[in-house]
């Protein structure tokens, strides 16, 4: 136990952890910020939507495509001048939630879009059909009726965006990942590793667990 302690105060993995968390959950924040409103507006002026326009459409879904389609290491290097402009430098905690931003806002779209979708059409069709506006349908059906799903969503973009943290030792970013590579992997320390493994398993099934939880009580209030 206290060779564990040890490694713990001598790595600094507990300042990672909260480095990880930090990197994670603005990212995960403003991600949503830009990634909702984008996933709203596919489906609304998709062809079937409640504003159809095409152009606008193929717009949005290229943008979408085009950045999800790019691995997120090179993302991360191509970004570098985007990251110093915004954050003053390129390495370093905060400087990770630029790239980590840009690589989940379209994934957070995409989640977004497919959860509009499976909204039941005929809801949709009822609440057009008594005068509602678009704007009332986005926040009054789409929303409401999506929000279980949406909150799900803010997990698997977490998850999703702990994988990417973890390759953040490629521009001195922090975090749990750089402590596996610096002292574990390039040091030969497998305990570091293992231990490093064993913490960021914890955080993906802590974030898992509660917002299941957040959408389980949901879907029961509105049952």
């Amino acid at each position: 136990m206290k060779e564990i302690l040890d490694l713990i105060k001598v790595t600094g993995m507990f300042k990672g952890t909260l480095e990880t968390f930090y990197m994670v959950g603005i990212s995960t924040i403003l991600a949503y910020m830009i990634g909702l409103p984008l996933g709203i507006l596919v489906v609304v002026t998709d062809r079937d939507g409640i504003k159809p326009n095409r152009p606008l459409n193929l717009i949005f879904g290229t943008i979408i495509n085009l950045f999800r389609s790019i691995p997120f290491l090179i993302l991360l290097v191509l970004l570098i001048p985007v990251t110093r402009f915004i954050i003053g430098t390129s390495i370093g905690s905060t400087a990770m939630i630029v790239p980590l931003t840009f690589a989940s806002t379209t994934f957070v779209a995409r989640l977004v879009e497919t959860s509009l979708r499976e909204i039941d059409q005929g809801v949709i069709e009822q609440t057009l059909s008594m005068g509602a506006t678009p704007i009332q349908i986005i926040f009054k059906v789409f929303l409401v009726e999506a929000t279980p799903a949406l909150i799900r969503g803010l997990a698997i973009t977490g998850i999703n965006l702990i994988g990417y943290s973890a390759l953040a030792e490629a521009v001195a970013g922090g975090g749990l990942g750089d402590i596996a590579i610096r002292y574990g992997y390039h040091k030969y320390n497998y305990q570091v590793m293992l231990l490093t493994v064993i913490l960021l398993v914890a955080i993906v099934q802590l974030i898992q667990f509660v917002f299941d939880k957040i959408a389980g009580k949901i879907d029961k209030k509105r049952l």
